[in-house]
């Protein structure tokens, strides 16, 4: 066989078969303890090992169990191998210190996901279908089509208690680039006790179609068993079909920045006109005191004075107006919770730190379990501040004190600021009584103490329930500044029990959430427990906590690679494999990285870049300075010649229709007059034309 041959490869390998025969044998004798020397070869045919690089040998490279979890903890967290290895030589106290090299780290990571392979898809649904049966109130549904996974949603029994105490208003919306496999991650997101995002279940699914779309929320309510009011997504038509189909009673809602932020690139105008239109609509939309009525009249206005009659993408807008304008869901509880899909956009971005778009799912679920943990770890801490500590207070009101043990210390906040307006910003004008209700009048002003306009706080004293023009407990869940104001004037020194809803207060969140049993990644069986104990003090440890080694240097059954991979992952890997990940799935988020821009947007980013001063032309000028001003104004001749030239072949063939219609008219007996229309309508065409050239050319 010819091994120089140009088609045989050659393995890359750092092992370099010398024929060198030095060894020794040992053997264990039938008649004492010990080993017996029965063959010894000492002759070496290469250089020895210095004593210094000791760590480069082959045996000293061999990465043992504690840096293999070390590796997988890391890329868990969103980190590759070559970062762990530095933390890990940073903390060993030197590159030799560390077992392997970076390659022999990389290495281990390229071993796990060659051991998963193409047993990804049924590794996760296996883990699913084991936690449904062994865990309570778990939930986990997939949906496979021609033996691959199409679709996959789960939720835990945390996210559901989340959901029933936190589920007035549900977000959605679609995340790309978190697995090799193109999937679209799609988790549910609400505000929790402490107004952070709080996950009520994810998703997967295999492309943005109506069908998935629907698919998924069919597999929440299942879960979850009940719609929620209120939803909010972006501006998809697959998501709005699937949510009319499905949550038939729950309100949808469309997200107001996805819809204001397109202004400046809908309407055709210079970038200073657009930006005064913008902040017009804003003013407008974004108003939650004005009712529907009141919106039309002002929108209509407002469309009038700029002209934008004929705007279509106004007019589409306004034709939606129910699912996106404040005014319209001003009746509905908590409406006021999420206007937008920021904080969707702001869930989805921590869970993509933790994870990759290289990730297998078994990979993505790990690295997605730690960012839930960290999400869930912060909601924690927040939940022992409010236990642990008394907020300081701005007023003398005994009211004050009360809303600061009743809330969580955030949501205290924010009713601390309606307490201290209702005191120092507003005052009640009069009081009326109609039908044994006591209408108090209140003034509005701002910090400036100019009037912002005066609000009807309603007091019923048979029930003793109160109710304000603004509708601010309505919106939000918490008195507003002019019933506070009510509360001053008649003595009120504690907030009625029917207006503290339980998702604020401090003690809605139940003890069983933050046990240690219900967080994901901590070891519960006893001997996780002993690894993890003896983790704490040395490397080697942890590697004797999995079991002692025996006399005899042989390599122990739980020290081969299918069984470390399976404890560093956490799956198992299954003997058949019925479901295999999808391929080739193209989305949405899967074309060009650069989204195209209207002539609106590329107008208003040309005038915000910096003009440079050319010294040729003596001023500050767009495109150009003194080093290539030759050559942009030789391209501005040639473009000038162009213009020129093209101007004279449309004369000329203006000339040419001139003297054929003069002909035509002479035939037919046409009046002096029209062939003067159809001059004066070239000469306009021809200025129209130089004028569209000029303009061009500045």
């Amino acid at each position: 066989m010819d091994t120089t041959s140009s088609s045989t490869k050659r393995r890359n390998t750092n092992i370099k078969v010398t024929g060198c025969n030095a060894c020794i044998r040992l053997k264990v004798p039938s008649t004492s303890e010990g080993f017996e020397i029965y063959h010894f070869e000492e002759a070496h045919n290469h250089g020895l090992v210095s004593e210094l690089n000791m760590d480069l040998t082959r045996g000293r490279r061999q990465l043992q169990f504690s840096e293999k979890e070390f590796i997988q903890g890391f890329q868990c967290m969103g980190f590759g191998p070559t970062i762990a290895h530095r933390v890990q030589a940073s903390l060993m106290g030197g590159q030799h210190l560390v077992r392997g090299s970076k390659n022999d780290w990389k290495n281990q990571t390229r071993d796990v996901r060659c051991l998963i392979a193409d047993a990804d898809a049924q590794m996760v649904v296996d883990k699913f279908s084991d936690s449904m049966l062994h865990l309570d109130n778990y939930f986990s549904e997939h949906k496979v089509v021609d033996g691959e996974l199409h679709g996959l949603f789960w939720a835990d029994d945390i996210s559901i208690q989340n959901y029933n105490l936190f589920g007035e208003v549900l977000a959605f919306d679609a995340t790309y680039g978190t697995n090799r496999y193109s999937m679209i991650f799609v988790p549910f997101t609400g505000v929790d006790c402490h107004k952070k995002c709080v996950c009520f279940g994810v998703g997967l699914i295999h492309n943005e179609t109506i069908d998935s779309y629907q698919w998924l929320l069919k597999a929440f309510l299942k879960a979850h068993r009940t719609q929620p009011p209120l939803v909010l997504t972006y501006q998809d038509p697959a998501m709005k079909k699937a949510v009319a189909t499905v949550l038939t009673e729950s309100k949808h809602r469309l997200c107001m920045w996805h819809v204001t932020n397109k202004i400046p690139v809908k309407i055709n105008g210079d970038s200073k006109r657009n930006e005064n239109i913008k902040a017009l609509v804003h003013k407008l939309v974004w108003n939650v005191f004005i009712k529907p009525e009141t919106f039309e009249s002002r929108w209509h206005d407002l469309i009038e004075e700029f002209n934008l009659g004929d705007n279509n993408w106004l007019t589409d807008m306004f034709a939606i107006r129910k699912h996106w304008v404040p005014a319209y869901f001003r009746e509905l509880p908590m409406c006021c919770l999420m206007k937008t899909t920021s904080r969707c956009e702001s869930s989805n971005s921590q869970f993509k730190v933790y994870s990759s778009m290289g990730n297998t799912l078994v990979e993505f679920m790990n690295c997605f379990e730690k960012a839930l943990n960290a999400q869930r770890d912060a909601r924690r801490q927040l939940q022992h501040k409010t236990t642990t500590e008394t907020p300081p207070l701005k007023t003398h009101l005994p009211i004050e004190r009360h809303a600061s043990y009743t809330y969580t210390i955030k949501t205290f906040q924010e009713v601390q600021k309606e307490i201290y307006k209702g005191l120092y910003n507003c005052a009640r004008d009069r009081i009326e009584s109609d039908n044994g209700l006591n209408i108090h009048l209140i003034r509005h002003k701002d910090k400036r103490k100019g009037l912002v306009g005066v609000f009807k706080a309603t007091h019923n004293p048979t029930d003793n329930t109160f109710a304000c023009s603004s509708k601010g407990f309505t919106h939000i869940g918490y008195l507003c500044r002019h019933i506070f104001c009510v509360f001053q004037i008649d003595q009120i020194d504690e907030i009625p029990e029917k207006y503290i809803p339980t998702r604020w207060r401090s003690d809605v969140l139940p003890s069983s959430l933050f046990k240690i049993e219900a967080r994901y990644g901590v070891p519960l069986d006893v001997r996780s427990k002993l690894r993890q104990q003896f983790l704490s003090l040395t490397g080697q440890c942890v590697d004797r906590a999995r079991g002692c080694y025996k006399t005899i240097p042989k390599e122990p059954s739980y020290n081969s690679k299918s069984t470390i991979v399976q404890d560093l992952i956490g799956y198992k890997i299954p003997e058949t494999i019925t479901i295999t990940a999808p391929k080739g799935i193209r989305n949405k988020g899967s074309g060009s990285r650069k989204r195209k821009t209207g002539p609106g947007e590329e107008a208003k980013k040309k005038s915000k870049k910096p003009k440079r001063f050319c010294k040729k032309c003596n001023k500050h000028v767009c495109g150009h300075d003194s080093r290539n001003h030759h050559k942009f104004m030789q391209a501005k001749e040639r473009r000038r010649k162009e213009r020129e030239q093209r101007r004279k072949e449309r004369d000329q063939m203006r000339n040419e229709k001139a003297a054929s219609i003069g002909k035509q008219s002479v035939e037919y007996g046409e009046s002096d007059e029209t062939q003067d229309s159809y001059e004066s309508d070239d000469t306009t065409d021809s200025d129209e034309s130089r004028e569209t050239d000029s303009s061009s050319d500045e």
